[in-house]
């Protein structure tokens, strides 16, 4: 019990931290309520055309990130690792996003041999990874995941010359070099679901999730959930969480049962488990929506995958800007300068939608989701769902 009222003390003095960031001018912090290396020229181009379209400055490409920082002199022999959580750098969804962060930042400020990456296999390996990435002495290691955060702190606790990221990875207290990159994955689900309720036509609609212990998945449902009853109070939202990330045939199961329950469109929020309900949904000629990144390149590679024009957005948290600012962050000295809590949301360009790409949105829709997207970036649009642990507001939350 004292553990668990410290982590709530300690939850609560983060969300002051950020909600306090929120009343400054900055856009690096802000908050609502609170693989292998990517060489396709088709995903950069499409990158860069999707500057153009309505999500604009928040689909910014890592190109364009790099021209913004300018030039940077590397210290000698700076090198970076990368732990995925249970998955591959080429896994189509977070994981792969924080490698090409990685690898974008490499190509940006010339240390394009002094990457590495070690994939996950089970949790069980989580502390052993961490141990081999330290073996090369690098000047940061990138961990990937909710779960691998008491991992991360004890090895930064430990090794206070190395630099750490921590994706998705909150801590009560922070050594001075661990970062913890959080997201507003609930605005992220907002917008998708109410995507979702514009587009479909039997009032019902699913999302197959990941585990419920791990609040960036709760805050993806229970967001999702929120902005589809925006634009119908009365539609019916079929959830389901899942044990395992790395299962798509169970995602796949999940979305069949949804699709006979009369679900019209599927949201994946459950990595590789999500992604194999979004594939089976549009292999149906049902629509899907895919989550972290744009799953058009990854799942449905380039729209050449069964299905593709079925997929009509995913809701994207930008990890890879994350990584990225993270990485330049340890080579221009601003690792943490504002503090060990890196909050990215629609109104820092972290957390937006995919282009509709070969999908039949109508304008109807198209507009809905473009007006939520500003609404929560510019504050006039809140989820009313708590961006610690994504309970909604008033119900038992973190925020109540």
């Amino acid at each position: 019990m004292r553990k668990h009222i410290l982590l709530l003390i300690g939850l609560f003095a983060a969300f002051s931290f950020v909600a306090a960031a929120c009343g400054s001018d900055s856009d690096d912090v802000a908050t609502d309520d609170t693989a292998e290396e990517s060489t396709d020229e088709t995903d950069e181009e499409a990158m860069e055309d999707s500057d153009e379209e309505s999500t604009g400055e928040a689909l910014k490409s890592l190109d364009a990130e790099c021209s913004d920082s300018g030039s940077l002199e590397l210290p000698e022999d700076f090198n970076v690792v990368l732990v995925t959580d249970i998955g591959k750098v080429d896994d189509g969804t977070f994981n792969q996003f924080a490698f090409e962060g990685m690898e974008g930042a490499a190509d940006c400020f010339g240390f394009t041999d002094a990457t590495s990456f070690i994939e996950t296999v089970s949790e069980a390996d989580y502390a052993n990874n961490i141990a081999a990435a330290l073996e090369s002495e690098p000047e940061v290691i990138v961990t990937v995941g909710f779960l691998l955060a008491t991992d991360t702190l004890a090895a930064a606790q430990a090794n206070p010359e190395v630099k750490f990221v921590g994706v998705d990875q909150f801590q009560v207290e922070y050594p001075e070099n661990y970062v913890g990159v959080l997201f507003n994955e609930h605005e992220g689900g907002y917008m998708a679901g109410v995507l979702a309720a514009s587009m479909s036509e039997s009032g019902t609609i699913g999302v197959v999730a990941g585990r419920e212990d791990v609040p960036p998945v709760v805050k993806y449902v229970n967001g999702y959930e929120a902005g589809a009853k925006s634009v119908n109070a009365d539609i019916n939202v079929i959830s389901i969480y899942n044990e395992s990330f790395g299962d798509p045939a169970k995602g796949s199961s999940d979305a069949e049962q949804m699709i006979g329950e009369g679900a019209d469109v599927i949201f994946g929020a459950g990595g590789p488990t999500g992604s194999g309900g979004v594939a089976a949904a549009t292999a149906d000629g049902v629509w899907g929506i895919g989550v972290d990144q744009d799953e058009y390149f990854t799942t449905f590679d380039g729209g050449t995958a069964p299905g593709s024009e079925f997929l009509i957005s995913s809701a994207m948290k930008r990890v890879d800007l994350s990584v990225f600012r993270n990485v330049q962050g340890a080579i221009d000295g601003t690792f943490a300068a504002d503090g060990n809590i890196f909050v990215l949301t629609a109104a820092n360009s972290g957390i937006t939608y995919a282009p509709f790409h070969d999908a039949d949105v109508n304008d109807a829709a198209a507009s809905a989701t473009e007006a939520a997207r500003l609404g929560l970036a510019d504050g006039s649009v809140d989820t009313g769902v708590c961006g610690i642990d994504g309970l909604f507001v008033g119900e038992g939350s973190a925020c109540d």
